[in-house]
């Protein structure tokens, strides 16, 4: 019989209806009950693509013994942590205060009143290797909130009292420059760089795309000593990627991460927000190669990842599902793996000996029997072994691929969460956006845009706040901070791309309404939470990036956006008093923040450009094509092709003689206006004068 979940419109609180558990939505009914029983409460945690979750709620949720006495002892509440960031930030921070890491499934025992206590991740349902078993866990969390509640008042009140200390930590002297901060910053990266396979540190190996793009800026800064060295390891490590098998070789796309070092094992799920911060990493990385291999490779990665937002995530109408999970059948990575006859039975020999070099296919596969595709081998060198020309190996692929992707259809897919999130779709548009313009592809651009519409029409409250979840046809929850900030910042890159001014405003409406809810006028920084939401039993600032960036620097970085285009000093004043409240973190662990460093960076050092004339002259084409496939500079793209504009910044800027006109603007002093590319080119080389 379904318990309460059945009535909820989260793909994965649904995956927990038909467990004999009876599970609560977060709601107050729950914790009432809790009051009215004197009984401990578990908040569990999780979200539809982890594959930890579904062992658990197998092995134990859907066991009726064992659901049977988690019914007596405590009461039940499921969260899915990408509905509810707010929640899953205070319960997964309590854990990591308790035992110094977390992850997810994450289960919380909290006191009636939602201060936690105690906390672990994934429990095996009966003890083993070393692990304490869920009914074990369940009986002594009980057991000790029934006989030893003084202690567990007394642990709880302290954990509550640490999640409420003011996480800013302001009072550092900042003296440094952003450039000096972001140095700092950049330095240990380098230090922990995997020299042999990319990335930082050892297995398991995660993307860090923040990481990559600390190594991107500092690759860029002439003054930086490292600079040679952190462009090697940024190419280094996106190359060793796109080799291996955490990126999808058939249909493009990033899974999660790898569980190895060598990036080749990935646990299987792909996060629409993985992806889309990756997009615009690539495209850097392709502005800055010189022509060759890895130029080509960038932009071959950046479009593949695009196209595959577009088939493998784009919902009917035109927004962005959240994820695809990893495991199908019951069995992780069944849908993605290859053997050597299979490549044999569907392509052919000749085709198939060149895709199971190319693919790396051997007989006895490379993981569990079977094979996970990986670039094994470059196309030239495949045809030099082979003795065949080039294009015939390269025809043979694109036949195998089209194949191979044609026979995984058929297979049972992993399941995808269908939500519709505001903050990872805003991230998704803004990659779409800088790929259209970069890449010259205006089906990318038409997908952002299609995206940010069906958001703005759709994902509203009656007060005209923005709703974070569009869900089984309804919108809820009131969104959050990162929310606005991704949202925002995605519909500037839509205005640049485009120079459609509707974005422009849109986006300046949306970071205005952000300040009026998040801002801490006391403070400083933004509030996860807004000022009309509810209000749990701490109020965060979130300041460190995780899987995705904080809502501080999603923030700052939409605000320094705005700022370029309007030059109105008080959303670089926000700016400013964020660096105020975070000064601790940025002088003792500036890494942690790793956007929002570079966001700083960026707003020191930004240029604004001005193209002005009409959108279909040639001449102004070419700048805006130069403009963005040239050197991926800290730079804000302005477009007027009318006589007026709403743009604070194209205000004073009128097209000259009847031709093409750009200003170049940095530090509130502006160039000569120009008329072509060359000369357009020229002043980017050159510094302005302050």
């Amino acid at each position: 019989m379904p318990n309460r979940l059945a009535a909820e419109t989260s793909p994965y609180l649904l995956q927990h209806a038909n467990n004999p558990v009876d599970w609560y939505p977060w709601s107050e009914e729950a914790w009432a009950r809790a009051r009215a029983e004197d009984k401990p409460v578990l908040v569990s945690v999780g979200y539809a693509a982890c594959h930890w979750c579904h062992v658990m709620e197998r092995e134990s949720f859907e066991d009726e013994a064992i659901a049977a006495l988690q019914n007596d002892l405590v009461v039940s509440i499921k969260v899915d942590r990408e509905e509810r960031p707010d929640v899953d930030e205070i319960y997964m921070d309590a854990q990591q205060m308790l035992h110094g890491h977390g992850g997810w499934p994450l289960n919380v025992f909290c006191t009636p009143d939602g201060r936690p206590f105690f906390g672990g991740t994934y429990f095996p349902p009966q003890r083993r290797t070393g692990m304490p078993g869920w009914t074990d866990v369940l009986q002594g969390v009980t057991r000790a909130f029934h006989e030893q509640r003084d202690q567990v008042e007394q642990q709880a009140t302290e954990l509550t009292k640490h999640l409420n200390l003011r996480v800013e930590l302001a009072g550092e002297d900042l003296t440094e420059s952003p450039a000096q901060i972001r140095s700092r910053a950049a330095s240990p990266l380098l230090q922990a760089a995997d020299r042999t396979h990319g990335g930082f540190g050892g297995a398991p190996k995660f993307p860090q795309p923040f990481y990559l793009q600390l190594l991107l800026q500092q690759a860029l800064d002439d003054s930086a000593d490292n600079r040679d060295d952190a462009r090697r390891h940024l190419s280094h490590s996106l190359r060793k990627m796109a080799e291996g098998g955490i990126y999808d070789q058939l249909a493009g796309g990033f899974h999660r991460y790898a569980v190895d070092e060598i990036w080749l094992v990935p646990h299987f799920e792909k996060m629409l927000y993985d992806n889309a911060l990756l997009i615009p990493l690539y495209l850097d990385a392709f502005r800055m190669a010189e022509e060759g291999d890895d130029a080509h490779l960038f932009a071959q990665i950046a479009r593949e990842t695009a196209d595959y937002l577009l088939e493998g995530l784009q919902t009917p109408g035109g927004a962005f599902y959240a994820s695809t999970d990893a495991d199908s059948e019951g069995v992780e990575g069944k849908y993605f793996v290859w053997t050597r006859d299979d490549l044999h039975r569907l392509l052919g020999e000749q085709d198939a000996e060149i895709a199971c070099r190319r693919w790396g296919v051997d007989v006895g596969g490379n993981w569990e029997g079977n094979s996970i595709l990986t670039a094994a081998q470059r196309p030239e060198d495949v045809a030099r072994w082979l003795d065949l020309p080039l294009a015939d190996v390269e025809e043979s692929l694109a036949r195998s691929r089209d194949a191979l992707l044609e026979h995984r259809a058929t297979r049972i897919p992993p399941a995808t969460d269908t939500k519709i999130i505001a903050a990872w779709n805003g991230m998704a548009i803004d990659a779409l956006a800088k790929a259209g313009a970069v890449l010259e592809e205006p089906r990318f651009i038409k997908a952002a845009d299609t995206a940010a519409r069906f958001i703005l029409d759709n994902m509203r409250s009656d007060d005209g706040g923005l709703l974070r979840i569009h869900s089984a046809g309804r919108a809820s929850i009131d969104a959050f901070v990162e929310d606005y900030a991704a949202l925002a910042d995605g519909m500037i890159s839509l205005y640049e791309s485009t120079g459609d001014e509707s974005w422009y405003l849109e986006a300046r409406s949306m970071i205005d309404a952000m300040i009026e809810r998040f801002w801490d006028h006391e403070g400083g920084g933004f509030f996860t939470v807004g000022r009309e939401g509810e209000q749990l039993i701490a109020q965060r600032k979130p300041t460190q990036d995780g899987a995705t960036p904080s809502g501080n620097a999603l923030a700052a970085k939409a605000l320094a956006r705005m700022y370029a285009l309007t030059a109105e000093g008080r959303y670089a004043d926000l700016i400013e008093a964020m660096r105020t409240t975070f000064s601790a973190y940025l002088s003792k662990a500036p890494t942690m923040l790793g956007l929002f460093v570079s966001v700083g960076d960026w707003l020191a050092d930004h240029r604004s450009v001005a193209l002005v004339g009409p959108a279909d002259d040639r001449e102004l084409a070419q700048m805006r094509r130069d403009l963005w496939s040239g050197v991926p500079r800290p730079m804000v793209v302005m477009q007027r092709s009318t006589d007026e504009s709403l743009v604070p910044q194209l205000v004073d800027k009128p097209q000259q003689n009847g031709r093409p006109t750009a200003y170049v603007c940095q530090a509130f002093a502006c160039s000569a206006p120009v008329h072509t590319a060359a000369d357009l080119a020229r002043i980017l080389d050159d510094p302005l004068p302050n």
